[in-house]
C-alpha cells in the first residue's frame, strides 16, 4: 500500500504545477551547442545611476480606480517618495520586489504617508487599473493599512509615459517575445520630496536600516529622528556593497564632538564650583 502511495504522490507532482522560479524563465533550450552567451533581450535590462536627475512629474498615468494620475500628484514636497517600477502580471521577481519592500515599509519604523510615500509604476502598457487594483489590496493589507484613498498608488499607463519615467531613473527593461515575459532586474528608487532620484536599493529585500536611512537621507533629515541624523554622520552608502556601512570619518568626527561636548561640561562644571566657593568665602 504504502508503495502505492509514493508512486501516485510521484505522478501527482510531475503533472503538477510547475515551480514559481521554472516559471521566472521558460525560454526553450536553445539548439545546438551550449553556449555561456546570456539571452540577447537581456543586453536591454540593467540600471545606469542617475543620483540628482528629477523625474517628470508631469507624466500622466491612469490609477487603480480608472482615474487619470499625474504623478506629481504622488509628491506633496515635504516627504520622499519610493518608486518601484514593475508589472502587475509578473509571474515571481516583481512579486518578490514588493513583497520585500512591503517588508522593509513594515519594520523600519517609519510610516507610510506620514514620513514618507510610497508609489508603483507598471511598465507593462497592456495592463489594466484592475490588475493595479488587486496588486495593491494585496500589499496593503500585508501592511496592515485600510484603504483610505490615495495612501501607496498602483499606477498604470501608456508606454511612453513609463519609458520616459523608466529613463529618467537609468532603469531599463525589455520585452523578450520568446517567453512573453519582461525582463528587468530588482531594484526600487528613493526620491527627494522634489521627486529628485536620491537612492537606489537592490535586490528583492531591502534591510530595514537601509530603506530608513535611505528614506531619512532623501528628506535631508527631516523625518525620522536625531539618532537618524548621528546615524548618517556615521554610515554611508557604499556602491560596491550596495549598503550603508559604516563611515570611519563620521565615526571620528562623532568621537571628536562626544570628547568636545564632554571636556565643555567638565570646565563649566569647574567654573561653576569655582565661583560658588568664591560666592561662599565672600559671604
Amino acid at each position: 500500500m504504502t508503495r502505492r502511495l509514493a508512486a501516485l504522490a510521484a505522478l501527482l507532482a510531475l503533472a503538477g504545477p510547475r515551480p514559481a522560479a521554472a516559471q521566472f524563465w521558460t525560454r526553450e533550450p536553445p539548439k545546438g551547442p551550449p553556449t555561456d552567451q546570456p539571452p540577447a533581450v537581456l543586453q536591454d535590462v540593467g540600471v545606469e545611476e542617475r543620483l540628482g536627475n528629477r523625474v517628470p512629474l508631469e507624466l500622466t498615468f491612469t490609477d487603480w480606480t480608472g482615474r487619470p494620475f499625474r504623478l506629481g500628484d504622488a509628491f506633496d514636497g515635504h516627504k520622499p517618495v519610493v518608486l518601484t517600477l514593475v508589472y502587475y502580471d509578473c509571474p515571481m521577481l516583481c512579486g518578490l520586489i514588493l513583497s520585500g519592500m512591503a517588508k522593509a515599509m513594515r519594520e523600519n519604523g517609519l510610516a507610510l504617508g506620514r514620513d514618507y510615500a510610497a508609489v508603483t509604476v507598471s511598465f507593462d502598457p497592456e495592463e489594466k487599473p484592475a490588475q493595479a487594483a488587486e496588486r495593491r489590496r494585496g500589499y496593503l493589507q500585508s501592511l496592515g493599512r485600510e484603504d483610505e484613498g490615495r495612501e501607496w498608488p498602483f499606477l498604470v499607463g501608456t508606454e511612453q509615459a513609463s519609458r520616459q519615467l523608466a529613463d529618467a531613473v537609468g532603469f531599463r527593461y525589455a520585452y523578450d517575445p520568446a517567453t512573453k515575459e519582461w525582463a528587468h532586474i530588482a531594484a526600487i528608487f528613493v526620491l527627494t520630496p522634489d521627486g529628485t532620484v536620491s537612492r537606489y536599493l537592490y535586490g528583492i529585500e531591502y534591510p530595514p536600516k537601509d530603506f530608513r536611512l535611505s528614506v531619512v537621507e532623501a528628506a535631508d533629515g527631516k523625518v525620522g529622528t536625531s539618532f537618524d541624523k548621528f546615524l548618517l554622520t556615521c554610515y554611508r552608502y557604499d556602491p560596491a556593497s550596495r549598503k550603508y556601512e559604516p563611515y570611519a570619518w563620521g565615526f571620528v568626527r562623532a568621537g571628536g564632538l562626544a570628547v568636545l561636548l564632554a571636556l565643555s561640561s567638565l570646565i563649566g562644571g569647574l567654573v561653576w564650583r569655582e565661583r560658588r566657593g568664591k560666592a561662599r568665602r565672600t559671604s
